[in-house]
């Protein structure tokens, strides 16, 4: 206990902090396409957020927090404290939404420090070995496939109520609307580590308010009077709502609310608020504009004396908050672990101050195949955004960023375009790196393989509905692959499938559409699946064609044999229609040849 007075005296000045003990809880909530100004506590007109109204009115909050302008590569900044773009975590399909298997989570990190450690809802970060959240630290896992609800990945016919989810591995039925079977989950495993007196980490990644626009009836009527979109996509902001307050109860009646650090964050900008609210700032989601990456960054900690309003105007980023956790619990990392981010434990305490370093940050919007410089980015400073490289302005003086003064301050510009080329040479050599799924794992034999981590070629059939639709290359060519790593050489067998196993149906049949839910969007699932003319399958390898087989009626797949080298391959399985054209096999299963 000496120690931690000493080293809290020594970093923050105050006495007080060292009855914080150490190794509180965390409890981490990031919802999706949630924006900053999609709050009442930040200005809303008429948002029903209450729960987190509240949580805001006794936490710090970080009002200049910059993340990425999209989901995936927000989640792997947040949880390793590294550039997007240096994880191969740039996009959020074309298997660029893998996080490479050397960076370390802060789940790993927590774990090795003796927490208990669960993820709960959107991982977003691969759906195959070693990319999956129980292979990086998270040791209690209820997720979703893919990026979202009714995503390619995920299991067949999911569409935000009731279900089946990924449980540990296995696949379990759900009963319920998607947010609140996560947070239930996430509540059964904070009480069960209360109950071992067990420090944990509760990572809950609602996919919600993240299109398609689905809630339940009751919190649509909340919103009597706006558009259909506006109803379904504020109706479960506010469930959300519900379910952080459920949450801190529940922390409370556990007698463990003090000793918890719970954060609430969202992962981008807005989607369907831009144009209601958007706290004076231009862009949305997607957008290189403050509007696309700054969003709400709440902490509360009461036993750490982070229990009182204050607003933090410092710029900071997602980057910080491995690097900041690690620092408020006490944890210890690697050595040789560096961060590109810093603690901000300094901040959380003193607030602004002047001793406070200005620093250069940079966030960008690839969503491409491979990352193209200056694409869609913004270095940012406390007083200036460079946007494009391009692109001047002065955020203090012109929070809307309408007046570009690039002309006017070049001096500034030059700096802010040094320190990106250095940014830019440093993580550039990394960007081959290609994230591969790895074939021949002796405790991972089965790997499954979907459309949306297809590389190259046009945009893969991300969602269910397009798989529904029987999405195809307008020429008849399929150029897409999936990039594999196979550890041990051999003999394997391939899987073809036009509709995932869970489903077992023939790959030539067509599929009735399944009833819809309540909300603004179809569901994916109401679509009806489209009979396709396929007379052949073929399995290609590396580019050229090692087997193929007649498609018979009925037949639901086609399983070929064939060798694999160890090392790194490229699979592009087909089906071909009785017209030439080519369609990709959206989901192939690879194991071991018996």
């Amino acid at each position: 206990m000496n120690r931690l007075i000493i080293n809290l005296l020594l970093a923050c000045g105050i006495c007080s902090l060292a009855s914080a003990a150490a190794s509180p809880n965390v409890v981490l909530v990031i919802t999706d396409d949630q924006g900053y100004g999609d709050l009442g506590c930040n200005g809303h007109p008429w948002a029903k957020t209450p729960h987190v109204d509240k949580l805001h009115a006794e936490s710090v909050a970080l009002d200049d927090y910059h993340v990425a302008p999209t989901c995936s590569p927000t989640r792997c900044g947040l949880l390793t404290g590294h550039w997007t773009n240096r994880t191969g975590v740039w996009h959020t399909i074309y298997g660029r939404s893998m996080l490479r298997e050397n960076e370390i989570t802060l789940g790993q990190l927590l774990k090795d420090n003796g927490y208990a450690t669960g993820m709960f809802g959107k991982w977003h970060l691969g759906d195959n070995y070693p990319y999956r959240p129980e292979d990086r630290g998270f040791t209690e896992v209820y997720r979703h496939g893919g990026g979202g609800v009714g995503q390619t990945p995920d299991l067949w016919d999911n569409s935000y109520f009731d279900g089946h989810y990924f449980h540990n591995g296995r696949i379990v039925p759900a009963k319920g609307f998607c947010t609140d079977v996560f947070f239930d989950y996430g509540i059964k495993f904070i009480k069960d580590s209360a109950a071992k007196n067990k420090p944990f980490f509760a990572y809950i990644c609602t996919n919600a308010p993240h299109g398609p626009l689905h809630c339940p009836q009751k919190y649509i009527d909340m919103y009597d009077g706006r558009s259909d979109a506006e109803k379904s996509y504020y109706g479960m902001i506010t469930n959300i709502d519900d379910n952080v307050g459920r949450t801190r109860k529940v922390l409370e009646e556990l007698g463990i609310a003090d000793d918890t650090i719970f954060i609430f964050t969202t992962d981008n900008g807005t989607t369907v608020g831009k144009n209601i609210f958007n706290a004076g700032m231009r862009g949305s989601k997607g957008s290189e504009y403050d509007g696309g990456h700054r969003v709400p960054f709440i902490l509360h900690w009461p036993a750490g004396k982070l229990a009182e309003k204050k607003s933090v105007a410092t710029l900071t980023s997602f980057v910080d908050i491995v690097p900041t956790i690690l620092d408020l619990c006490e944890a210890k990392k690697p050595e040789a672990l560096e961060f590109d981010g810093k603690s901000i434990r300094d901040l959380l305490y003193k607030g602004d101050h002047k001793s406070w370093p200005d620093r250069f940050l940079i966030t960008d919007s690839q969503r491409v195949v491979d990352p193209v410089k200056w694409r869609k980015s913004a270095v940012m400073s406390e007083k200036w955004r460079l946007i494009n490289g391009s692109e001047l302005y002065d955020i203090d003086a012109d929070p809307g960023q309408k007046t570009d003064v690039a002309k006017t301050y070049p001096d500034q510009v030059k700096k802010m375009r040094d320190f990106y080329e250095a940014w830019w040479a440093e993580l550039e050599p990394t960007f081959s790196q290609t994230t591969e799924i790895y074939i021949g794992h002796p405790d991972h034999p089965r790997v499954s393989m979907t459309a949306h981590d297809w590389i190259e070629g046009p945009t893969p059939p991300w969602n269910q509905g397009s798989i529904r639709k029987g999405q195809a290359p307008r020429d008849g060519t399929h150029e897409s692959h999936w990039a594999v790593k196979v550890l041990a050489g051999g003999k394997y067998a391939f899987e073809l499938r036009r509709w995932p196993a869970e489903a077992d149906k023939p790959i030539s049949g067509g599929l009735p559409a399944e009833p819809n839910v309540p909300g603004a969007s179809k569901a994916f699932r109401a679509n009806p699946g489209k009979a396709l003319d396929i007379e052949k399958a073929i399995l290609r390898i590396d580019g050229k064609a090692v087997a193929d087989a007649p498609v018979e009626d009925g037949q639901t797949h086609v399983t070929f044999t064939a060798d694999l080298a160890k090392g790194s391959h490229q699979l592009s399985p087909v089906f071909r229609t009785a017209a030439g054209k080519e369609v990709g096999a959206y989901y192939l299963i690879v194991t071991p040849a018996k």
